[in-house]
């Protein structure tokens, strides 16, 4: 099979096994009586961020080949995300926290380090089929977001969208590519004997010396700040647009009804997005690129906080477009520009570096801040049976915009790279 299929079926399965709750996932914790611990369920796959991806990429660099390892995880992920299907599915709004929570949280810490490990994958295989990663991979990448619409479709039509059953999708998906992972290109290991090391060279802790380079940790540190954007949308966005249907204007429109299939617009501006990546980078640099990512997560906060699913849906849907761009040009670009500014000896390592700084420190951050900051401006409500977010949500989302206003400002100001390895 060529290669960049193969590799784009890769992408596809990660991303479809995430797809298939993340957006939703907030809809049904509200629909079992969680709707204040969903800030809790996203900031978890920041916290196993943090330390899992690095560990993982460690190994991968040193002992287990990339492709293996990308397996196993998804095995593990599989398996428990499962485990917290079956326990929703048997206890209904009678589920402990601690029990759902503990299961989901298993699945994560495992699936999350898989989202450094395709980039290496890929990458290698790429690298060694002699092709430029920069112009190779974001097409390869799109079928990454093609597979999480999928699924985002799926559960949204199937009704899944709103049970555990999100789960079982995921899990299936999740042991699906464990499966396929031991058919990709192998990956290489640094082996033991290759030259005296130091203690950090033997544990694969050389990458954090990247943080000796003034240029990097300052990208690095921005990183994290943006990363805190990444899931107060995935976490938020679809329960407060079906908060609208406590509104008797909105009650039974399509976004309110199809929240899901609404959201998913932003997944299929990504792969527009993602096409015109290798143009921006050459043309511009990662500095530029990176800015754009940040203001457009202004416009995208503030377009949710001005619209609605009547009237103003348009203001919706400009918010998810613009999604693609805000996305897209901080994760793909980063993890590209890493990759370019790295040795390719630790790699994973870096990737896994890259992925600690913004799903990890960023996102558990911004999750547990943006609960916070949720929990301020509104307050549960039960109607018709069901829990629903309610109150002053156009602050909420003015203050996220804010934010990353001023994290897009900071950046222009500080980040002055000497050289830019991408740009030509």
């Amino acid at each position: 099979m060529n290669l960049k299929i193969r590799l784009a079926l890769m992408n596809f399965l990660e991303f479809a096994a995430w797809g298939a709750y993340l957006t939703c996932m907030g809809v049904y914790l509200g629909n079992i009586g969680m709707g204040a611990h969903i800030g809790s369920f996203f900031a978890m796959q920041g916290i196993v961020s943090i330390f899992m991806p690095a560990l993982m990429g460690i190994v991968a660099d040193r002992w287990v080949p990339a492709q293996k390892l990308l397996g196993l995880c998804h095995l593990m992920a599989g398996i428990f995300m499962m485990a917290a299907a079956w326990y929703g599915h048997t206890n209904g709004s009678q589920s402990s926290y601690a029990v759902l929570f503990g299961l989901y949280s298993v699945s994560v810490a495992f699936y999350m380090p898989t989202l450094a490990l395709t980039n290496s994958v890929a990458y290698n295989a790429l690298t060694k089929a002699g092709m430029d990663t920069v112009k190779d991979y974001p097409p390869i990448r799109i079928f990454g977001t093609v597979g999480f619409i999928c699924t985002m479709w799926f559960v949204d039509l199937t009704g899944f969208n709103l049970s555990e059953y999100q789960f079982v999708t995921s899990g299936a998906i999740s042991i699906l590519l464990f499966l396929y992972a031991f058919t990709l290109p192998a990956c290489p290991v640094r082996s033991a004997s290759e030259g005296k090391q130091s203690v950090s060279e033997a544990l694969g802790l050389q990458a954090f010396s990247l943080f000796k380079k003034r240029e990097m940790a300052i990208f690095f540190i921005f990183s994290a700040l943006l990363g805190a954007s990444l899931q107060i949308t995935n976490g938020f966005a679809t329960p407060y647009i079906q908060h609208f249907e406590t509104m008797a204007e909105y009650a039974g429109s399509f976004g309110v009804e199809h929240a899901t299939i609404l959201y998913s617009i932003s997944q299929i501006s990504e792969t527009f997005c993602i096409l015109l990546i290798p143009f921006f980078m050459k043309r511009y640099g990662i500095k530029q690129v990176m800015l754009i990512a940040m203001f457009a997560w202004v416009l995208r906060f503030g377009f949710l906080g001005l619209g609605n699913p009547g009237s103003g849906i348009w203001l919706f849907v400009l918010s998810m477009i613009i999604y693609g761009m805000a996305f897209d040009f901080f994760n793909i670009s980063g993890s590209l520009y890493v990759d370019k500014a790295t040795d390719p000896s630790m790699r994973s390592s870096a990737q896994g570096l890259f992925v600690l700084m913004t799903n990890g420190i960023g996102a558990t951050v911004g999750s547990i801040a943006a609960q916070q900051v949720v929990d301020i401006f509104t307050t549960q409500q039960v109607m018709n049976g069901n829990i629903y977010t309610v109150g002053n949500w156009g602050a909420t989302w003015a203050t996220f915009s804010v934010y990353a206003l001023i994290v897009g400002v900071a950046f222009a100001l500080i980040f002055r790279p000497k050289s830019d390895n991408i740009k030509a």
